[in-house]
């Protein structure tokens, strides 16, 4: 039979590969979905009784784990706080103001550049009330609220509420009549903030929000096209959240960078000659080494679900925005990175793995099989702790669910076990096993670069919670830049660590591999000066921390009013993209830096399209409240979010931004929508399609 030997060259080229193909799915394991989200926050209400004219309202927030509610005082600027808007007080007066029972946590927000304060679980506010005349007792109002998780913000939402008197309980017949009927104490509408003016830049005041449109042609355009859209095979209003295969994929990939480091490799071939030999059964062999791979399955995913266990779901979320814990992840993938290097080796006790080498030879069957799975994972430490610990941290904080960790373990688990398995039933394929050698050990330190930058992600989340500015976005490149140009610089062999083999001359497959990580450096180098770096504008600071930034390709929207945009292009002869965005939208910013900076992109924006920004969270209010129904309530709209916010839920079935929808001048939809996907080819395609619809259509 025809046997086939690795070359070290080969062998670092298929291993740089895949890790470099893990780092990519471990940093973007999250995605982003369009649908309509109506459970981040539930609210109830009751009266306290505290006495014949004293009466407190009491609501009660239920926030989903994962995602937090702001709280009622935060600086001018920044997000909707909880508030209470009163749309009709009579017969009584309010005492004080809105007060939650509980202090709010309060981090730093780069985004808005402040301190922001919010809740997380379970959370009441209290509003007193003084009856001043009982028979003429009314109170209308809602709660207005603004909810994020560590992806995306819901627009600002109202939760209506009507007080009757039967609710109120004992009451004086004699209370003082100091009012019969006030005015709301506090403004029927929220404060109005200052962004609107950043909208967008206004088009040419030829058309006003009426010309040339008819009444029944602005309804026209409000018409739901939920069904058009999925017509198209809408993704975006049908798809479930692929993020848990994503962290299968990553932990799969994960596995297989662990199976080729010192630690892991050589046992293969032993373990399975083990299996094979003790038994005089073929068979019973294979079944063995089938269950050690289970064995090692369930040991990893119990791992995951341990994490899951002692952690729970609203905390493993928490973490992704926690600065001390991403502080300390910093400071341990360092202190991986440098046991890479070969500063020293880590080992677990001698203790631990000397038990369970016990425990697998008294033990017999199915048992024995297990602990010995046990032993190696422990032996394997050292090796596979740093992959472990930042898959474990990345499913953790991917807002994938509880059972994340248990899943990306999974993963890692599924590709640990494989060779054990596959291995001893196809024990031939072991004679083309290469060798173990000193192409192992530089397995290690290119995870050790690699590490290091990972590491750099981490110390970013903290820096910009505390607004310390030491790690902005040209530092990060820089370090970057170094990191990689020093990989390129050890796979030509121009740097050895302590554990390297001796290496005169440098393979050609290891020349390109280098070649590719020097150019990777000098991709980031425009960085510096502001250039957006599409690649990797996922993982780097936001461009705002950018000191020095000589860039000036922004896309800059036409229109931030839905009717007069729809006129013009109508005026014009063009077809529309619609742009649900809002203030606090991070992955909104992300497609502005990444997809719109595009040369192509800003072109067909700029030329063949009329751009409409709708911000969801615009502070302005209204001219006056607009009351409609929806999902068999009535909701008040009081500000110009709400409308933009209303309009994206009614007519195209979505509330999470970004949101991009292409319409014809009737407002019907050209193509199936667009959400948060930084695929530059994708993005272009989205709009080439509804330009060629919008043109067939026109003749």
């Amino acid at each position: 039979m025809k046997t086939r030997h690795w070359t070290q060259s080969s062998l670092h080229r298929h291993i740089y590969r895949g890790m470099l193909s893990v780092v990519l799915v471990l940093l973007s394991l999250s995605g982003a979905k369009a649908q309509i989200i109506r459970d981040a926050v539930s609210w109830t209400r009751t009266v306290e009784d505290n006495g014949p004219t004293e009466k407190t309202i009491v609501f009660t927030a239920t926030i989903k784990d994962g995602w937090h509610l702001y709280a009622t005082d935060l600086p001018a600027g920044g997000p909707t706080p909880t508030q209470l808007i009163v749309d009709k007080l009579g017969g009584a007066e309010l005492v004080g103001t809105l007060t939650a029972n509980t202090k709010p946590v309060e981090k730093f927000d780069p985004n808005f550049d402040m301190k922001l304060r919010f809740f997380s679980g379970k959370v009441v506010f209290r509003q007193k009330i003084r009856i001043t005349d009982a028979k003429k007792f009314t109170f209308e109002g809602a709660i207005r609220h603004m909810a994020c998780n560590d992806e995306k913000c819901l627009p600002p939402s109202n939760w209506e509420f009507t007080v009757q008197v039967k609710e109120l309980g004992k009451l004086s017949e004699a209370a003082p009549a100091t009012s019969t009927e006030t005015p709301a104490p506090q403004e029927a509408t929220p404060t109005v903030g200052e962004p609107s003016a950043d909208s967008a830049t206004s088009a040419p005041d030829t058309l006003s929000a009426d010309q040339g449109m008819a009444k029944d042609a602005v309804s026209d355009l409000w018409a739901p096209v939920i069904p058009e859209l999925k017509a198209y095979g809408d993704k975006a209003l049908t798809q479930a959240d692929g993020s848990l295969w994503m962290l299968l994929v990553g932990g799969f990939l994960g596995g297989l960078v662990a199976l080729v480091t010192p630690c892991v490799w050589p046992m293969i071939p032993m373990t399975v000659s083990f299996f094979l030999k003790r038994s005089k059964d073929r068979k019973k062999g294979i079944r063995d080494a089938i269950l050690y791979g289970i064995s090692i399955i369930v040991i990893y995913v119990a791992l995951g679900l341990a994490v899951s266990a002692a952690f729970g779901a609203s905390a493993l979320n928490d973490l992704a925005t926690n600065a001390y814990f991403n502080i300390a992840f910093f400071l341990l993938l360092v202190f991986f990175a440098i046991s890479f290097f070969g500063a020293f080796e880590l080992v677990l006790p001698a203790s631990w793995t000397n038990k369970m080498d016990e425990k697998a030879d008294s033990a017999s069957g199915i048992v024995s099989i297990f602990f010995m799975a046990f032993t190696l994972s422990l032996v394997s430490f050292s090796c596979t702790g740093p992959i472990i610990g930042t898959l474990l941290v990345q499913a953790a904080t991917s807002s994938s669910g509880i059972l994340a960790p248990a899943i990306g373990m999974l993963g890692f688990a599924l590709a640990l076990a494989l060779p054990f398995t596959l291995f001893a039933i196809f024990p031939n394929l072991l004679q083309s096993m290469p060798k173990s050698g000193g192409w192992l050990n530089s397995v290690k330190v290119v995870l050790a670069f690699i590490e290091l930058a990972l590491a750099l992600k981490f110390l970013s989340v903290a820096d910009l919670a505390y607004g310390w500015r030491i790690l902005d976005r040209e530092v990060f490149l820089a370090l970057w830049i170094v990191i990689f140009t020093l990989l390129g610089l050890y796979l030509i062999g121009k740097i050895r660590f302590p554990h390297d083999t001796p290496q005169e001359k440098t393979p050609i497959p290891m020349l390109f591999l280098a070649i590719a990580s020097f150019a990777f450096a000098l991709y980031m180098v425009p960085g510096l000066v502001g250039a957006p770096l599409r690649a990797i504008s996922a993982f780097s600071p936001p461009l705002s921390t950018q000191d020095l930034n000589l860039y000036k390709g922004e896309v800059h929207a036409q229109f931030s009013d839905y009717e007069t945009g729809m006129a013009y292009a109508k005026q014009v002869g063009k077809p529309v993209i619609i742009d649900f965005s809002g203030y606090g939208c991070v992955n909104c910013r992300k497609m502005e830096a990444s997809v719109w900076t595009d040369a192509n992109v800003k072109a067909t924006l700029d030329n063949d399209y009329v751009l409409i920004t709708l911000m969801v969270d615009e502070k302005t209010a209204l001219p006056e409240t607009i009351e409609v129904e929806e999902a068999g309530k009535k909701v008040k709209l009081r500000t110009i979010g709400d409308k933009w916010s209303y309009l994206q839920r009614m007519k195209f079935g979505a509330n999470a931004q970004p949101f991009y929808v292409l319409l014809d001048n009737e407002g019907k939809p050209l193509a199936s929508s667009y959400a948060y996907n930084e695929d530059v080819p994708a993005y272009m395609d989205f709009l080439k399609s509804g330009l060629a619809e919008y043109t067939a259509r026109k003749k």
